[in-house]
């Protein structure tokens, strides 16, 4: 049974959770629009953020391990991403997420493509009693903290929508005038926002959380690091004696609260790197064996 997402991550079928965060942080990086100028990168980029919302939640890579490709129509992932993600009926995360939901997809026995169950590439989100339409959106972790342009498709019409800082999931947006059309009439879309999970940031109310390497030298000694922010590289000052989990404050680089519009902070937590035993000099090595403390 063919299994692309893991091709597409660049892992094996047996890779556990750790793998297949660091798989995603090291393509996501390569592909990311802002660094990648080069033709389809952004679309592999999305690409590649599909592919781990899928086998980053146990629940969706139980179904897709049953299922494999028979979830794309037998097509490998990136063929399916590609002739449904740009020009399709309805947006990616909402075809996806129908599929995994248990909402008419797979999940609950039906076929996505037709033939039996909702489809998740028509009406299954439009309201018949107006002219309104309700969906969701998934965006980018970034997205959600800064704000700024995302892309949604429905209708056949894909369009950019405006995301305000700070945003969370569960929140609704309301886009006026993109509804349906009768009459000389036009509904509204609401929105319901997902904020995908990021690989380096985690969120805490308002303030967010970044996990950084720190080597062990600088981590005893104090030195200054080059750390890369959602925002800007900055540069951190590191104490002496630093503790593994220890936090630093960055004030008011966190996520806008957008009752008081004030943004919260971000906090940078040391993950203190070892160096390996075999890369010692001989003589630093002997000295650490008698001189380092035993409790």
């Amino acid at each position: 049974m063919a299994k692309s997402l893991y091709k597409t991550l660049q892992i094996n079928e047996g890779s556990n959770e750790t793998e297949i965060k660091k798989a995603y942080r090291k393509l996501a990086r390569q592909y990311h629009p802002d660094v990648n100028k080069d033709a389809g990168a952004e679309d592999k980029f999305k690409e590649i953020n599909s592919a781990y919302e899928i086998l980053s939640d146990k629940e969706k890579k139980r179904q897709y391990d049953q299922m494999g490709d028979n979830m794309f129509g037998g097509q490998n992932f990136s063929d399916f991403s590609r002739s449904h993600g740009s020009h399709g009926s309805a947006d990616l995360d909402d075809i996806l997420r129908q599929m995994f939901s248990g909402g008419g997809g797979f999940g609950s026995g039906g076929n996505p493509f037709g033939g039996g169950g909702a489809n998740p590439f028509g009406g299954g989100t439009h309201q018949t009693q107006n002219l309104d339409i309700e969906t969701n959106v998934t965006i980018p972790f970034i997205v959600s903290i800064l704000g700024g342009s995302h892309s949604v498709s429905v209708n056949a019409h894909r369009f950019d929508i405006k995301i305000p800082a700070g945003v969370k999931s569960g929140e609704k947006m309301r886009v006026k005038g993109k509804g349906h059309t009768q009459g000389g009439q036009v509904g509204d879309l609401f929105l319901k926002i997902t904020v995908a999970s990021s690989p380096d940031y985690e969120r805490e109310d308002d303030d967010i959380v970044k996990i950084f390497e720190l080597p062990l030298s600088i981590a005893l000694f104090g030195d200054k690091i080059a750390i890369q922010t959602l925002e800007k590289e900055i540069k951190l000052k590191v104490p002496q004696n630093t503790k593994n989990a220890q936090r630093f404050r960055v004030k008011e680089m966190g996520a806008m609260n957008r009752k008081t519009k004030v943004r919260g902070d971000l906090y940078l937590k040391a993950n203190i790197i070892l160096p390996h035993v075999d890369d010692l000099d001989e003589d630093l090595l002997q000295m650490m064996k008698e001189k380092l403390p035993k409790v």
